[in-house]
């Protein structure tokens, strides 16, 4: 998979990930209510993404299908949730330990767990084409 169809997977699914929170918090879905929970988690998820580039332009990405490498996704899931606390914090917006511990699972199945279908498709995908 390619750098950009990787990141905006990642892009969507932080905010799906802000969407399903708000909503279950009753919080109105506005335009503004939004952009206020995702900005830290966005940025985190930058700060991931500039750290596996820079880290795949050093050489040590390894195959191919990099963005969509476990060690890619851990890095992002990481860097998403630690900066997004981070920035949540110094906003003066919610890290409550139950909502720290909920978004780093749920980020956790989301960014790394994609990555954990595509990984099976592409070998479901070669061993088919192998057995043909």
């Amino acid at each position: 998979m390619r750098t950009g169809p990787a990141l905006a997977v990642d892009a969507v699914l932080v905010l799906v990930f802000v969407l399903i929170g708000r909503r279950t918090h009753d919080d109105p879905l506005s335009l503004s209510g939004l952009a206020t929970t995702a900005w830290p988690f966005l940025a985190g998820l930058a700060v991931g993404w500039a750290v596996t580039l820079w880290w795949r332009r050093r050489g040590d990405a390894g195959p191919t299908t990099w963005p969509a490498s476990l060690g890619a996704g851990v890095v992002v899931w990481v860097a998403t949730v630690a900066v997004g606390m981070l920035l949540r914090a110094a906003s003066d917006q919610g890290t409550a330990p139950s909502f720290v511990v909920v978004a780093t699972l749920v980020l956790g199945v989301f960014l790394v767990g994609w990555r954990v279908v595509a990984r099976q498709f592409r070998r479901d995908a070669s061993s088919s084409s192998s057995a043909a």
